[in-house]
């Protein structure tokens, strides 16, 4: 960024990180300056239309990992070392706790490196014959044709060209629409979700030919399945489960290995029945489900019905039930949650306010929280925590990289 030497109004030098990755300074009586991709000891220029300047750099700046940093939305810190990264991870995730009063103890961030993130959530836009997708622009509208992108699976990104010629089929011109892409254990699970048109045979029929020759499972435009070669699936702690269109899977593989394994270990040597809430398709409840008999609750009916499938298809588990219900809206009760040793929960982002305070009054020993926000997940952990449980060591890993978000978990214990 650039602006000239008359416009600049003051110079400032970066104290620290904030939350979402920009550098703060700190004008007279503490009042914060923002400034995006700024680092801590470094001094820059600001002027009177928010241009700013960098004049001297840290030498914990390194070199982006990607052509379009800078512009799309989806990455903030590719320009941190790897020190600096993991502290700031780190220290967001002990802020957030702070901020209720809690003085956690967080450990060191699990890193997980680049081309790992096996799902994502693109725009599509079609100007004549050329197609654009990507990620937004930081705050704005603007699409950025992705080119690159050193997160994403590599099978997705070498998809890349297929996914555009797709979407030259299946995309009016000008109406910006949505895709979702998934890389399962047989290849990639492709839908496109909105400003789509009525498909002609033939073009259903050069859809269905772009998909094989991309390593596409299954390719869905608005709901209509255009090619099924195989029901898409993944494997979570060995066990295969089917995965419905558009359901929510964790971001990164790797990452959900580590949460599997850290609920596993928190387990009570003891407990004979558990429960996990917001369950999805089974992420914890399989892999429990070989040590104790389960209950698994989410408001997603067809996860719940690919949870079931899978147990039934699964050998060496204990009992699963399964059960449809809005842990938000109508949560388990304190009488209800007394059939339980142990309790995982794994909210959305939003948190489980009601079904913690819910917690809080019942008799269930264990609770494993799992979150992608800290901040709902401190929230949560001052009601247990002012309910008689003791948190131990909350664990970050790193699902989300390079962006302002971070996966965290602990465990309650009475």
């Amino acid at each position: 960024m650039s602006a000239d030497a008359q416009d600049m109004i003051e110079t400032v030098e970066i104290a620290r990180l904030g939350a979402k990755g920009d550098g703060i300074a700190e004008r007279g009586e503490g009042e914060p300056v923002y400034v995006p991709f700024a680092l801590p000891g470094e001094r820059w220029s600001i002027a009177r239309n928010g241009a700013a300047v960098r004049l001297t750099e840290s030498p914990d700046r390194v070199a982006e990992k990607c052509r379009h940093f800078g512009t799309c939305g989806g990455c903030v810190a590719q320009h941190l070392s790897d020190d600096l990264y993991a502290a700031w991870k780190t220290a967001s995730v002990r802020e957030a706790f702070a901020h209720r009063g809690i003085d956690a103890e967080v450990l060191p961030v699990h890193r997980i490196g680049p081309g790992t993130r096996r799902r994502a959530i693109l725009g599509i836009v079609r100007r004549g014959d050329k197609v654009g997708i990507g990620f937004r622009e930081e705050g704005q509208h603007t699409l950025v044709d992705m080119a690159e992108c050193p997160i994403l699976d590599p099978l997705i990104v070498a998809a890349l060209p297929a996914l555009r010629e797709m979407g030259r089929i299946a995309m009016p011109h000008d109406t910006p629409g949505r895709l979702i892409v998934t890389r399962v254990d047989a290849g990639l699970d492709v839908a496109y979700t909105n400003g789509l048109k009525m498909l002609k045979p033939d073009e259903r029929a050069e859809l269905a030919r772009i998909a094989s020759a991309a390593r596409v499972t299954r390719l869905i435009v608005a709901g209509d399945p255009i090619v099924v070669r195989a029901e898409p699936s993944i494997t979570i702690g060995g066990v295969a489960i089917d995965v419905p269109p558009q359901i929510f899977l964790q971001a990164v593989p790797e990452a959900e290995q580590m949460m599997i394994d850290f609920v596993v270990a928190a387990l009570p040597k003891k407990a004979k029945k558990a429960a996990d809430l917001f369950s999805g398709v089974g992420t914890f409840t399989l892999p429990l489900a070989r040590h104790v008999a389960m209950t698994a609750y989410d408001s997603d009916r067809k996860a719940i019905t690919a949870l079931e499938a899978a147990h039934r298809r699964a050998t060496g588990l204990k009992p699963v039930e399964a059960r449809v219900r809005d842990l938000f809206r109508e949560p388990l009760s304190p009488k209800e949650l007394e059939a339980f040793d142990a309790v995982v929960l794994d909210p959305p982002r939003a948190g489980a306010a009601a079904q913690t305070e819910r917690l809080a009054r019942s008799k269930v020993p264990v609770v494993v929280a799992v979150s992608c926000a800290p901040a709902t997940l401190a929230r949560d952990a001052r009601t247990l925590i002012d309910a008689g449980f003791k948190m131990g060591p909350v664990q970050p890993i790193d699902q989300f990289l390079w962006s302002p978000h971070v996966e965290a978990i602990t465990v309650f214990r009475r």
